[in-house]
């Protein structure tokens, strides 16, 4: 059966349209642009840009949360890597090799790593400081290296469960673990705030819908809507 040209020359461009697509999602969103090449520029030569980086302990203004990490806040919570997705927390970059630059408790709460986790650890936090009342959970991962081997603390082992952590508690190293063994991302550390499902338990992380804004948690413009360029440092001069 012969195929319509014109069919086929539809097909081929709506094929066209959606590579586009896709590309323009991923390199030119608002802001992505340009966070994507910073986040080079600090892969190559962290040690130029100083003036980008935040500290592990450090507390913005009068912000609940104190920062988790040490780095460079590249990726914030909006931002969007391809067409239809949209990043469910924040991508602080340390600047140097796997398990070196350390991550602690944002918030004290009760830490769990369920058995299979190599990379990650939750925390449940039972009163939310900005919504008394409501359970939430912070959520830190790629916390290993690129073949699954773990930098979390040798005191939360797999199958840790409930454990309490005050703020400030040293959690691990910064990873770049992917979750496929050999397939590395940059060395950093993903924190999200996520919601309770009502019943005790986190909701899925993946999922957009089911994280909050972590700006107010730690005092600074980390929703890409709001703060499509500016970098997020934290200056308690001002």
């Amino acid at each position: 059966m012969r195929i319509n040209q014109k069919i086929v020359g539809w097909i081929i461009g709506v094929l066209l349209l959606v590579v586009l697509v896709v590309f323009v999602g991923r390199y030119f969103w608002p802001g992505n642009r340009n966070r994507n090449a910073q986040v080079m520029a600090w892969l190559r030569n962290a040690e130029k840009y100083p003036e980008w980086s935040v500290q592990a302990g450090e507390r913005c203004g009068q912000a609940p949360f104190i920062l988790p990490t040490s780095g460079f806040i590249g990726f914030i919570w909006g931002d969007s890597f391809w067409v239809g997705h949209r990043h469910q927390g924040i991508d602080i970059f340390g600047g140097g090799p796997v398990n070196e630059t350390a991550v602690i408790a944002a918030y004290s709460g009760y830490l769990t790593r369920q058995a299979d986790w190599k990379s990650t650890i939750v925390i449940r936090i039972p009163d939310d400081p900005l919504q008394p009342g409501r359970q939430i959970w912070t959520y830190y991962t790629h916390m290993a290296g690129p073949d699954g081997e773990s930098t979390i603390s040798a005191e939360f082992p797999p199958g840790t469960t409930e454990v309490y952590v005050p703020a400030g508690a040293f959690l691990g190293y910064q990873g770049n673990y992917s979750g496929n063994a050999g397939r590395p991302v940059g060395v950093h550390l993903h924190f999200s705030i996520v919601l309770d499902d009502g019943k005790g338990s986190i909701r899925n992380e993946l999922e957009m819908e089911n994280t909050l804004d972590p700006s107010p948690y730690l005092g600074l413009p980390l929703n890409a809507v709001s703060n499509p360029n500016r970098i997020p440092v934290c200056n308690n001069e001002e």
